[in-house]
């Protein structure tokens, strides 16, 4: 069965320990797979100090052969269940990252930088461990938060909390 729904959404990262916080507010198209499998598609804003860069570099090279248009809109793609969520963020040449949360789980996150060639980057994995999953609201989702910890090798690289609150 999939149905979906237009909504308003508010999804926020903020770092527990570090200074890392972000809120992005915008419509939203919900999908219901199954009875509590959804999935959530938005389209993000910009990179902004990512932008700056990308502007000079196209004003130094007009005619670029980058097969990549740098104007087209950064999609995210958020697989919700109350047992794991995948995170997914593509969009033209600027950063995409892949996010799998699942409590009490050792995760991979991805990410893919921008490169100035034409050949695939190979991604950075980190490791996240999801302390906390929660998922509300039946028979639509209503509010998701993920606490997690980011790792590199023994090394944590923060804490964060991520909450979407889906209107309806």
């Amino acid at each position: 069965m999939l149905t979906h729904h237009r909504k308003s959404v508010s999804l926020s990262l903020i770092s527990v320990d570090l200074p890392i916080w972000s809120i992005v507010e915008t419509a939203a198209t919900l999908y219901q797979k199954d009875r509590d499998r959804f999935h959530l598609v938005l389209t993000a804003p910009p990179v902004k100090d990512y932008q700056h860069q990308v502007k000079r570099d196209r004003n130094l090279a007009l005619a670029s052969s980058n097969p990549y248009p740098t104007t087209s809109p950064r999609v995210l793609w958020i697989e919700i269940s109350p047992y794991r969520v995948i995170m997914t963020m593509q969009g033209n040449v600027q950063l995409s990252y892949r996010h799998f949360w699942e409590q009490g789980v050792y995760g991979i996150s991805r990410y893919w930088l921008p490169s100035e060639s034409l050949q695939l980057n190979q991604p950075i994995r980190l490791r996240n461990f999801t302390r906390s999953l929660e998922l509300t609201g039946h028979p639509l989702p209503e509010h998701l938060r993920v606490e997690y910890e980011l790792w590199t090798g023994k090394l944590q690289l923060g804490r964060y909390i991520l909450n979407l609150d889906i209107k309806h």
